[in-house]
């Protein structure tokens, strides 16, 4: 990627852009990535910019976009087939899909700020357990790190399951404000609004050493009690809140005290939107020791991370989160670049319900059975719900029924073909230890 122009651009608040030295630079250790400055010297309107930013998105997605990266016979490896193929769609980067619309409106509103955000976009999606965890602050025993919760590659790699795993090495390479946009994945329950795939976008800012010299010397509860502390905080605030406005219109907001390992102290933002209170982030004081683990202990600053399907399925009013994966054109063609608007149901075709029960082993993992689900029956999965449980006290057992909703967004099912799913997933289950009932 070292000496791509089309890796590295600045883009000013009007979308014009000019080649910036430092961004390639950075282009040559981290990927894709630009910056946003305030280009007053140019009278450019809007050419080529946007194509020049997807080229070079669409280059790395090609890369990504390769099952076999991510399907091995490895021991430690849990990546079925139907999550690699999702790898390297890049909904974040396409203009007129509402993920990457989202995204595009969040770098306007760090456009419009007086500091310069680098954003990356196009990082490889596979990292290490110490880039997404350890330099985190994230415990060893922290369930997320468990096979049931991530994808694994192998003992040390993994699909990343936030893009913070990101933001020691930027941090590391010297750079002091970011925004880094992605795909995530998790093993997670089955709903409407949860997928194993889906997006965050989150920034960074330190602020100048001079800034802070008062705070020198400073750690734990006495750097939190002090004023710069409390200055980092403020700002961060007033960003987000600005950030909300930006996308919501003018609204009420509140805040609450949160806890990450990563940041200290840490705050969770909601917003009233249409009479109701929403949560849309997390965000905090980025934590010493995270910064120390950077090489980058003489400074101190904020981070944030959002999920953008979560923004999106709000704005647009998109009822399932499953939608933003089809290549349905009575979705797409609903959208374009720049414009929010409401989402209208082309269909909605009906659901097929089916019920199954069994009795559990100890240690029993509900995403485990998650995933088999929907390694069996793909996106044709609505729903999978606990509708029933008990334990039976003379054989010391646990029972759990569930009920599964099949539904799809583009077709009737037939009783027949999810008979058939439904048939191989009692078949496939015992393979978690389970008993059918």
């Amino acid at each position: 990627v070292g000496g791509s122009i089309s890796r590295a651009q600045r883009i000013n608040s009007t979308t014009t852009m000019k080649i910036s030295a430092t961004a390639l630079a950075l282009a040559s250790l981290t990927g894709l990535c630009y910056s946003f400055t305030t280009n007053t010297a140019s009278l450019n309107t809007r050419p080529a910019s946007s194509t020049a930013i997807l080229s070079a998105t669409v280059e790395e997605a090609a890369t990504y976009a390769d099952p076999s990266r991510y399907l091995s016979d490895h021991p430690k490896n849990n990546v079925p087939p139907h999550i690699a193929a999702l790898v390297g769609r890049g909904l974040h980067t396409r203009p007129d899909h509402p993920i990457g619309i989202i995204r595009a409106k969040i770098q306007e509103y760090f456009a419009s700020l007086p500091d310069e955000y680098i954003v990356y976009d196009a990082e490889d999606p596979i990292v290490t357990t110490k880039q997404c965890f350890d330099d985190l602050r994230i415990a060893p025993d922290h369930p997320g790190r468990s096979s049931s919760d991530t994808y694994y590659l192998d003992e040390e790699t993994l699909l990343r399951t936030h893009t913070s795993a990101h933001q020691s090495e930027h941090l590391r390479s010297g750079v002091d404000c970011f925004l880094c946009a992605g795909d995530v994945y998790r093993r997670d329950e089955i709903d409407s609004s949860h997928y194993p795939a889906f997006h965050q976008l989150e920034a960074v800012k330190l602020f100048p050493k001079d800034d802070m010299a008062g705070a020198d010397g400073l750690s734990g509860e006495e750097w939190e009690k002090s004023a710069e502390c409390k200055v980092i905080a403020d700002d961060l605030k007033n960003v987000l809140e600005g950030l909300m406005d930006h996308l919501f219109g003018e609204t009420e907001k509140k805040w609450s005290e949160d806890y990450f390992p990563f940041t200290t102290p840490s705050y969770e933002l909601e917003i009233k939107y249409e009479g109701e209170w929403l949560e849309v982030l997390g965000c905090g004081v980025v934590h010493e020791e995270v910064l120390e683990m950077a090489d980058r202990a003489d400074r101190r600053g904020w981070a944030f991370g959002l999920g953008l399907e979560r923004l999106a399925m709000i704005l647009f009013e998109i009822p399932d989160i499953r939608l933003f994966w089809t290549d349905d054109n009575r979705f797409h063609s609903q959208f374009k670049e720049g414009q929010i608007t409401k989402f209208k149901s082309y269909s909605k075709y009906p659901p097929v319900l089916k019920d199954i029960a069994f009795w559990i082993p100890e240690g029993f993992e509900e995403n485990d059975f998650f995933e088999l689900g929907r390694g069996i029956a793909g996106d044709l999965v609505e729903r999978m719900e606990l509708i029933d449980e008990f334990t039976n006290p003379k054989k010391g057992k646990t029972s759990k029924c569930y009920r599964i909703t099949y539904r799809s967004m583009d077709r009737s099912l037939t009783n027949e073909e999810i008979d058939a799913l439904q048939d191989e997933l009692r078949e496939r289950i015992v393979d978690l230890g389970v008993e059918v009932r």
